[in-house]
């Protein structure tokens, strides 16, 4: 069993430049893959890839990186260079949950969530964290458990919720943590009026060595959500998923059998690993 989850950004034509920037902002970092559909690259060891997807979608804050911060100077460092050309969500400041913390979206169309704290030692620098908002308010301790429940290696390591006297309704999360194939998560409710809601401008990719574990995590994930082409699905939350097999960042980097495996997968909703190979 593969156990890799990653978050995927979608970019409309400037996945590269986008991770160039985040490269050279961020410690242990590099760039693994460049084509023209697709860059994966790491950063403080976190696996994320950029597609070149067009104008379609776009990012938007229902799902951001935290990034926890050691010092003073690697935040205040982090924040000027994400607000430059950006715009701030929440300034960078003390609040009740941190001595210093901010929200930001850079120029890209990212968005980060940056606190300043203790980082155990082996704890992830990055996670993705999702925003519970709108229709979907009240509904994240819920996906916690759905998510925990579905893939291997999975646990809930914290859920704090808001009580009485508090700024959101008590009951509600006013923070968790988890852990997905042993990637950390988090999530939370947002009371507010905000617009935006879970979309494919940033999904997750599920790599999966077999066909079974494909068929599994799809009929699981559309309970309740919806099919999408190319191996893309929507589950009962509305967040996006790619499900796909390991092998093909492989098949996708043999320019010969390249474009007879997109047109392959192209006719796919859940990929099917027989036929890619076959391409």
């Amino acid at each position: 069993m593969k156990n890799t989850i990653y978050p995927s950004l979608w970019f409309d034509s400037n996945a590269k430049a986008a991770a160039t920037f985040y490269c050279s902002i961020f410690n242990h970092s590099k760039i693994i893959n460049d084509t023209p559909m697709v860059v994966r690259f790491e950063i403080e060891g976190k696996l994320i890839m950029g597609l070149n997807g067009g104008p379609m979608f776009k990012i938007n804050p229902s799902i951001s990186l935290f990034v926890t911060c050691e010092t003073e100077e690697e935040i205040e460092t982090l924040w000027s260079n994400l607000i430059d050309g950006g715009t701030i969500m929440m300034a960078l400041d003390q609040y009740p949950w941190s001595q210093k913390y901010g929200w930001v979206v850079d120029k890209f169309g990212m968005t980060w969530q940056l606190m300043l704290g203790e980082l155990p030692i082996g704890r992830q620098k990055i996670m993705p964290c999702l925003l519970f908002v709108g229709h979907q308010y009240g509904r994240a301790e819920e996906a916690i458990k759905q998510y925990t429940s579905i893939f291997p290696n999975s646990g809930i390591n914290r859920l704090e919720m808001y009580h009485e006297g508090e700024p959101q309704q008590p009951g509600k999360l006013k923070f968790g943590d988890f852990r997905l194939q042993n990637e950390l998560f988090a999530a939370m409710d947002g009371f507010g009026g905000h617009e935006f809601q879970f979309n494919e401008g940033v999904s997750f990719v599920v790599e999966c060595d077999t066909q079974d574990e494909i068929d599994a995590y799809w009929t699981k994930l559309t309970a309740g959500g919806s099919e999408s082409q190319c191996g893309w699905l929507k589950d009962k939350f509305g967040v996006s998923w790619q499900i796909v097999p390991t092998i093909l960042s492989e098949l996708m980097s043999d320019p010969e059998k390249a474009p007879r495996v997109v047109q392959a997968f192209m006719k796919m909703k859940k990929m099917d690993i027989e036929t890619l190979l076959k391409a």
